[in-house]
């Protein structure tokens, strides 16, 4: 959708870890621990490339992976308003009525089919309501 939006839209990811999954809130602090780093979307990438085989070790791997240093990275997983950070997206979840995961809100609606078509469909129709009528037509 960026690519074919790029001035139009901005995605917002908010993090809200599955209980059913064992490590996913250790997960959702890792993301968050990296994105100070400016190391969000390849650590967020792999690790959920990877879900299945995470453990500790596992995601410092994945970490020093993206070129995060070892040494920083245990030092912000430590770090209180990075836990803090993530309970603000959970609690941000449990308001928007969020239920499980992937979730997604356009301009806050949201949107329960999420195929291409709908994706497409969903943003044309917020843009119109905003007057931007210089979108692209559905490839």
């Amino acid at each position: 959708m960026l690519e074919k939006y790029p001035n139009e839209i901005k995605i917002v990811f908010k993090n809200f870890p599955l209980r059913t999954h064992p490590l996913a809130m250790k997960a959702a602090v890792a993301s968050i621990a990296a994105q100070g780093m400016g190391k969000f979307w390849p650590l967020h990438d792999l690790l959920f490339k990877n879900y299945k085989q995470l453990s500790d070790q596992k995601i410092l791997e994945i970490a020093l992976k993206v070129g995060i240093r070892k040494d920083e990275f245990e030092k912000k997983l430590q770090d209180p308003k990075v836990k803090q950070r993530v309970w603000k997206d959970i609690r941000d979840g449990w308001r928007a009525g969020v239920r499980g995961t992937p979730t997604v809100f356009i301009n806050g609606h949201h949107l329960r089919n999420l195929s291409f078509e709908s994706f497409v469909g969903a943003i044309q129709g917020e843009l119109k309501k905003v007057g931007k009528n210089r979108y692209r037509s559905a490839d």
